[in-house]
C-alpha cells in the first residue's frame, strides 16, 4: 500500500503539489518513485525560471531509465532541492517531505482546478492498474 497524504493535489504524471498561500512545493509520488526504482540523479530548474503549467522542468535518472518531470501549475522557480545533487536517494527515502523538487510562486491560482485530491489520485491509479 503506498502513501497519498490528503492535503496534496497531484498529476497524472504522478507528481505531488503541497499549495501554502501563492506559493506551492512540488516532488513525486510515492508511487513514481516506487516504479522508478534506485534515483541516481536528478536535473532541476534555475531559481528565476518561469515554467508554464504542463511544461518540463526537469528530469529524474534511475538505475531502469531517465524521467521528465512537468510542471503542475505555471510560476516562478523560488528554490530548488539543491541537497539532490548529492543525495538523489532522498527521493526514494521521503518523496513527500526531504525528498521535494522546487518551490515556486504561482502565477495563475486557477490552474489547481485542473489537478487531482487525493481521493481522485487514488481513483486514478486504480484506473491505470486495470
Amino acid at each position: 500500500m503506498i502513501t497519498i497524504p490528503e492535503d496534496n493535489l497531484y498529476t497524472r504524471e504522478h507528481e505531488w503539489l503541497r499549495i501554502e498561500g501563492n506559493k506551492a512545493e512540488v516532488g513525486i509520488t510515492e508511487h513514481a518513485q516506487k516504479s522508478l526504482g534506485d534515483i541516481v540523479y536528478v536535473e532541476l530548474p534555475e531559481i528565476g525560471d518561469e515554467i508554464d503549467a504542463g511544461d518540463e522542468f526537469g528530469s529524474i535518472e534511475s538505475v531502469k531509465a531517465v524521467n521528465s518531470i512537468y510542471m503542475p501549475m505555471s510560476g516562478n522557480i523560488i528554490a530548488v532541492n539543491t541537497e539532490l545533487k548529492d543525495s538523489p536517494e532522498t527521493i526514494n527515502e521521503e518523496c513527500y517531505d526531504e525528498g521535494w523538487l522546487i518551490r515556486f510562486e504561482l502565477s495563475n491560482q486557477e490552474e489547481s482546478s485542473e489537478l487531482l485530491s487525493s481521493k481522485d489520485y487514488k481513483e486514478f491509479l486504480q484506473e491505470e492498474e486495470d
